[in-house]
């Protein structure tokens, strides 16, 4: 707080509190509903936390021991005895799936995966006909993700299904049986086909369109029956409803709708943490309920026995049912709720007895009254396409002439949404407005929004940001000579942008983990993505391997156009980034001081795409804040320590 008694502004939050791991987060309920487990700090690190339902944190024990990299995904056995977690190196992202007993919750965790550099699990599920097995989808043939069967107890592992296609993916029932089969045509539609009882033969049921589903066709989730397979189609219409394809005719039925929404895949970017597009059954499979795209996420329940459960869990907050676990017997629940100022809230709720507790707060000491309200907006771009995002406030200011901060979110196929966002609410504290827009290409609004995008990188999404920004001064919220932009990934592609494209807009800009070089980039991802890129990368952007498209992308390039930039400018980068590799910013960076122009630029030597470690998100946020108060005249807690992180370097 200032020293002015009028000043209404709340307390700065010191970073290593912001940025700190959570106190409690991703928890789930064991299947035999004796136990739950959580993410917690363990030894400097996010680590499982296994404890009885109604014991406290202090009667739970810690189940894994990683001292170099926090866990995030986590998977129960069928038994209850047992929890399995993934973990890559310094986020490269070779994902192995680990093995830890409850009943020896000291002894070193067990690798059930091990496999060459650069091969990976991509997920992993249980397999009720043989107890005591998970079915893992992982690339040992590195173009190739086949699917084994694991014996959990002794790490015998079995080829299940051996995939003959890279574009392909077999989809099997709860028995592991393979009943569908979806793969890529030359054209980029998804073919879905139907795989008969005891045979290889595929029959063809239907084709869905490719561009409007960039990231593929999500879900793809067979029905607890075996005779369905849940999709996100379009159909006739605008927005993504969920389909059910009959796997005997291909009939299509339409399971889940809402006018003028669409169905939520957001949540495939990381399963079991964020809200899925489908909640179901943990035992049974059936469908209970799915999320849609609004202002605020939207619950449309589908089963009418979950449907009175729903309704004693909406009582329990004023938030947005966010994560679901329930026990075998389908009795006791642990729901997460998505919240704009009061993130992690957890509850446990007893269906037999109708008794529910608060479990647990993520950041028990964080005030939600501290914290700024997320409003949604919605504005016009210029050649009349709507446009939706969220406008956040700092509590305590005028709502008049602020610095903004526009914050441009990753993918680009991905969307912000209601809920609490560390880095927004950072920004918030530090007293600038911060403004996010679900531009062109974002998912979440519909067919024609999505497809918008085709050939507009660096054009007409960019001024779609822009427009945000007009309106934002238009409406008297900020002030035009203090906006700076911020984004990781596509957003750091879009500050980079920014900085060129519109060299006098903006006072300063961060690139974290940022696109410099579009054609480079396609050429540097893991090779066993590039299969997938038909309807995405290639289509929206072009392929650097066909010399025109390649010239085209270069022109779309801000490594093109470095010449441009004189904005203040940070870069931040994880050395280990399998996805936007580190030349991408040591390229620019490196011709920006060609020029003498100066810049920032952090790179954590543990890091991949996007920092983990707390050490390094207090560094980088560190460096951020220093970065805006010195150009856009934000709050700042006071100058960074002269010692970088382990493992972090400041150029």
């Amino acid at each position: 707080m200032t020293g002015d008694p009028t000043d209404q502004r709340p307390a700065l939050i010191d970073i290593e509190t912001f940025f700190a791991d959570p106190q409690f987060a991703n928890p789930s309920i064991s299947p035999d509903g004796t136990r739950i487990a959580y993410l917690a700090p363990h030894r400097g690190r996010r680590n499982v936390w296994v404890r009885a339902v109604d014991a406290t944190h202090d009667e739970a024990v810690p189940v894994t021991h990683d001292t170099r990299r926090g866990i995030t995904t986590y998977y129960w056995t069928d038994d209850s005895c047992r929890l399995l977690y993934l973990q890559d190196t310094d986020g490269n992202e070779d994902w192995h799936l680990y093995r830890a007993d409850l009943d020896d919750p000291g002894a070193p965790a067990v690798d059930l995966t091990p496999m060459d550099p650069g091969s990976r699990v991509v997920g992993a599920q249980d397999l009720p006909s043989i107890p005591g097995s998970v079915l893992v989808t992982m690339n040992r043939r590195p173009l190739f993700f086949d699917t084994f069967r694991i014996d959990v107890a002794t790490g015998e592992t079995t080829l299940h299904l051996e995939q003959d296609d890279p574009t392909a993916t077999v989809l099997l029932d709860r028995h592991g049986a393979p009943v569908f089969r979806t793969a890529l045509a030359a054209d980029g539609s998804v073919e879905i086909s139907a795989i008969d009882p005891g045979t290889a033969l595929t029959r063809l049921l239907c084709r869905i369109g490719g561009a409007e589903h960039p990231m593929s066709v999500q879900p793809q989730q067979v029905t607890a029956d075996g005779k369905g397979l849940l999709v996100g189609a379009y159909q006739d219409g605008d927005n993504l409803r969920l389909v059910r394809i009959d796997h005997a005719t291909g009939a299509e039925t339409v399971v889940a709708a809402v006018d003028g929404h669409d169905l939520d895949i957001s949540g495939m970017m990381l399963p079991g943490v964020l809200p899925p597009a489908v909640h179901t059954h943990r035992r049974t499979g059936e469908i209970l309920a799915a999320r849609f795209v609004a202002d605020r996420p939207h619950i449309e329940v589908l089963d009418p026995r979950f449907a009175e459960i729903h309704a004693r869990l909406q009582k329990l907050s004023d938030g947005v049912l966010g994560t679901l676990s329930c026990d075998d017997s389908g009795q006791r629940w642990i729901a997460t709720f998505v919240h704009d100022r009061d993130p992690g809230v957890t509850w446990f709720y007893d269906h037999t007895t109708g008794d529910a507790r608060l479990l647990f707060r993520s950041f028990p000491d964080r005030d939600p009254e501290t914290m700024a309200p997320m409003h949604p907006v919605g504005f016009a771009a210029r050649d009349g396409l709507p446009l939706h995002g969220y406008l956040t406030l700092p509590v305590g200011a005028e709502a008049r002439n602020l610095p903004l901060v526009l914050a441009v979110h990753g993918g680009p196929w991905y969307h912000d949404s209601w809920g609490y966002s560390q880095d927004v609410q950072f920004l918030a504290n530090r007293g600038y407005a911060v403004l996010q827009v679900n531009f062109r290409g974002s998912l979440g609004y519909g067919k024609r929004h999505v497809t918008a995008a085709i050939g507009e990188f660096a054009r007409a999404m960019h001024d779609d940001l822009i427009d945000a920004v007009d309106w934002a001064v238009a409406e008297g919220y900020a002030d035009p000579g203090r906006i700076g932009i911020y984004g990781g990934s596509y957003g750091g592609y879009a500050a980079l942008v920014g900085v060129t494209v519109t060299p006098d807009r903006f006072a300063a800009a961060v690139d974290y983990v940022g696109i410099s070089d579009l054609a480079n980039f396609l050429r540097t991802l893991p090779p066993f993505t590039r299969a997938f890129n038909v309807n995405n990368w290639y289509r929206y952007v072009g392929d650097p391997e066909i010399p025109e498209q390649e010239a085209e992308m270069l022109a779309r390039s801000p490594i093109t156009l470095v010449d441009r930039i004189r904005t203040p400018l940070l870069v931040a980068q994880g050395a280990n980034d399998a996805r936007v590799v580190r030349a991408e910013s040591d390229n620019i960076v490196a011709r920006l001081r060609e020029r003498g122009v100066p810049v920032e630029y952090l790179v954590a030597e543990d890091e991949g795409h996007g920092f983990e470690n707390p050490e390094n998100q207090v560094m980088l946020y560190r460096a951020i804040e220093q970065h805006f108060a010195r150009h856009l005249g934000g709050r700042n807690a006071g100058p960074a320590p002269d010692a970088p992180a382990t493992g972090t370097t400041i150029r």
